[in-house]
């Protein structure tokens, strides 16, 4: 059977598991990119900085940089395209941050072909902040949110201070998501 014209699409949604209040982002993302870009697309989606590693878990195949010590059988995220790594698969993990281990799950709603297709990531929806970079984890941004509520809190005026800005937990603002998304390269 041919293959239709036009570019592979995928939709999903990729969710931070274990924070509270649920952060997550539904998006449109080209199926013919390389894993690699499809981790800088989460980064921009999701907000955080890029200054960690990460991997893939799909399909029972782990894609990651395979930067130093990497795990044996890690296959390299530059080799896939989403498409051909997602396949039929319609859940993956991806994890941001070894220390931290911040984990997100991707549910694949669905891959269809558009004519035009997709120069960038297109988000459509989501909810909430991805908490700060270096956070301790799930329990460090429970704490740290936790800390910040309490003005009289012993530690409010140092992780005020760490955090440099206000960290308002329920922000999301699609627009600014999509310029991020528009900036990956």
């Amino acid at each position: 059977m041919p293959t239709p014209p036009g570019q592979p699409v995928v939709d999903c949604t990729i969710e931070l598991c274990e924070v509270q209040p649920r952060v997550w982002r539904r998006l449109l993302v080209p199926g013919s990119v390389r894993l690699d870009k499809l981790h800088r697309m989460f980064q921009a989606a999701m907000g955080w900085e890029d200054s960690h590693l990460h991997a893939f878990e799909i399909g029972g195949e782990r894609y990651g940089m395979q930067f130093d010590e990497y795990p044996d059988g890690e296959l390299q995220e530059k080799d896939f395209t989403v498409g051909t790594a997602i396949g039929s698969n319609d859940r993956f993990t991806y994890e941001y941050d070894f220390g931290d281990s911040w984990e997100h799950e991707i549910t694949v709603h669905r891959v269809w072909r558009m004519p035009k297709g997709l120069k960038s990531a297109v988000c459509l929806d989501g909810a909430n902040a991805c908490p700060p970079e270096d956070v301790g984890g799930s329990w460090g941004y429970e704490h740290l949110l936790a800390v910040l509520a309490d003005p009289t809190h012993e530690e409010h005026e140092h992780l005020s201070g760490w955090v440099g800005r206000p960290v308002d937990a329920t922000a999301f603002d699609v627009a600014l998501v999509n310029a991020h998304l528009q900036a990956v390269r």
